[in-house]
Order: C-alpha cells, then structure tokens, then sequence
C-alpha cells in the first residue's frame, strides 16, 4: 500500500495527520487523537480559518491552520487526513486525498448520491489506501457487546432486529433544508447498525414516515418520524424506529432476538442511580444527546483508524459499509414515496459476498 512511493504511515509508531474541518465533530476527532500517543495532528484547514481558530490550535500545538484543504492534503508530512467537512465537499476530498496516497477517515454519509460515493471508494481502491466512515455506533462499548453475543453464537440464530433511534429535539430548519433527509441523515446509523448486529445483507425494505412533530419537515419534503422494517439474507427481520424529538432525552436501544436468546442494549445515564417512593420510581433521564451518549465511541474510532494504519490492517467500518447504507437509505425512501416494500435489487449496486469479520 505504499502510494506515491511513501510508506503512508506503515511501520510508524505514530501517524500524521491532517484535519479538514474544524466544525464541531472535527475539534472533537483533534482533541482525541491529541490524547492518542501514535497520533500527531500536523495541519488543521477550515473554509473559515482565523484568528480564533489559529488560537484554538495553538493551544493544542497544532503549528499549521489554513483555508485550503488542498494546500493540507498536498502536505509531504501527513499520513491520513480526517474529513470533517460538510457531505457536498466529502467525493471531492476523498479522491484528491487517495490520489495523494493518503489515508482517509471521513464522517458520513460519504455523499447524498450513490454514484458520487461509488467512485470515491473505487478512487481508494485504485490508490491502494485505507477508508474508514464515521459510523460511529460501530465503536459504541455497548452495541459491540450485542454484536459478539450474535456473533458467538450465545442466542443462536437471529429472528429479530429492533433498534430505536430518537433524537431530543429537531434540527433548526436551516440544517433540515440540506440534511438530505431522515433516512440519508438520521437512520443512516440505524442502517449500518441494522447490517452489523445482524451480520446479513439486507433484502427488502419498506417505510412509512410522517410529519408528527413539526410542519417545517413537510416544507422541505422530509418527515420527522419514521418506522422502517427490514427483511435480510439470513431469514431475519428488523424494525427500526426513528423520531426527531423525544421529549424525555436521547433514545438509543438494541435488540437482537433469535433462537436461543437476546441480547440488548439499553440507553447510557448519568448514574445507575434510582429512587424509590410512595410517588413512583425515578431516575435521571438518558444522556443528553450524541456528544455525551456516544463520547468513547468517539474515541474508539479514531484510535482503532490509527491502529490500522500501523498495523497495515482493514478498517472496521469501510466504503462497502458506507455504500450499503446509503442504498438501504434510497430504498427506504423510494418505498416511502411509493407507499410499497422495494426490493434492494431495484436500486443501484450490489453488496461484496462478506463484511469484515471485526
């Protein structure tokens, strides 16, 4: 994998990296991997670089901030760059990063259009570099746990799939206009989820959506609650379940029934903390939202991408998985639309025989 005749961070003990995007997710991946002693962040770039940028990474030793991603991803000293920009910019940085030879972690989705992400991943193939999507959930201490008991063998054949995903408030209507959706925004992660505690393809998908919570979905031609049901290659079926506002706090459970068990995961507290009177039971409600629910995934991904460029290993989560998303995501809206289940051979593409083992 030595692109450009470097050797791209392989039989380093530490990996140089270059951060696009200083958006909130992109200062989040920087100040994990300054914990990360095989990682050194070179280069910080954002359309939007200045004075209290140049700030924020001095503070952190992080010598070089610009306005061109170019300018960073063209940088002889960086390994592998983290693509925290927003979706329209993701193909284009990609191809030009793997064209660098550069190692590339980008958030998702890779694009809203599945051509787009097509050829971003055929550009990795060719360049003979790693990618890894910011499925984030993938590296939940949780969700994992489900998935080794599925893949152990401890509840025997999976039946059934049950993920609840709902969001503790809506996105301001500027972010709803260009998010793409809820099934390319919001149940994306599901999908992904959905694929990995299953650990089968998905064959058929039906949707039903609708707006409950505000009429501003309906402007934008999205809907702000939604229920999926999934039928995959090895018999089981799922149910996924997405809402934009769950007034107790950030829902996220997992459930994986088959024939010799479950396995589940609930949601994450501040405490295990729970009260007992004449009044009823309570506890604090879960945590807030992704930032704290999901902190140490975060942490977790990043830290399992450097591993891999030194260890010269696969990624966990790669551009099939990305693309077996955003198709499952497609389905789902087509099947929405059209008010009928849709079969994944109706839309574009065709998943690889096998998903990584990890």
């Amino acid at each position: 994998m030595e692109a450009n005749g470097e050797d791209n961070g392989m039989g380093k003990d530490k990996v140089r990296i270059g951060i696009i995007g200083a958006g909130r997710i992109g200062k989040i991946h920087a100040d994990n991997l300054l914990r990360n002693p095989h990682a050194e962040i070179v280069a910080i770039s954002d359309l939007f670089a200045g004075p209290e940028l140049e700030a924020w990474a001095s503070e952190r030793g992080i010598s070089v901030v610009t306005k061109d991603s170019s300018e960073l991803i063209a940088m002889p000293s960086i390994d592998a760059v983290l693509i925290c920009s927003s979706t329209d910019t993701h193909v284009p940085l990609i191809e030009q990063a793997a064209q660098a030879g550069k190692h590339i972690f980008c958030e998702k989705p890779v694009s809203m259009e599945l051509s787009q992400t097509e050829a971003a991943v055929a550009a990795v193939a060719k360049a003979g570099v790693k990618l890894q999507i910011g499925f984030n959930r993938r590296f939940d201490h949780n969700f994992r746990r489900v998935r080794s008991h599925v893949l152990e063998g401890t509840i025997g054949d999976p039946h059934i799939i049950k993920i609840t995903s709902r969001d503790p408030s809506p996105p301001p209507a500027e972010y709803i206009r260009v998010s793409g959706g809820i099934f390319m925004d919001m149940m994306i992660h599901d999908f992904d989820m959905a694929r990995f505690l299953s650990g089968s393809e998905v064959e058929e998908v039906y949707a039903k959506g609708k707006v409950l919570i505000n009429p501003v979905f309906a402007e934008h031609g999205d809907v702000d609650t939604a229920i999926v049901t999934l039928t995959f290659a090895n018999g089981a079926i799922g149910v996924i379940d997405n809402s934009r506002q769950a007034v107790y706090g950030y829902d996220q459970r997992v459930e994986v029934f088959g024939s010799l068990g479950s396995a589940s995961a609930d949601n994450d507290h501040p405490n295990t903390a729970e009260i007992s009177t004449a009044a009823g039971l309570m506890r604090d409600k879960p945590l807030h939202f992704f930032l704290e629910r999901y902190n140490e995934a975060y942490v977790q991904e990043t830290a399992l991408f450097i591993d891999a460029i030194i260890q010269d290993k696969s990624v966990i989560v790669d551009g099939n998985d990305a693309v077996q998303a955003e198709r499952i995501a497609l389905a789902a809206k087509m099947s929405m639309e059209q008010r009928r289940p849709v079969k994944m051979t109706e839309v574009p593409g065709a998943p690889r025989e096998t998903q990584p083992a990890n």
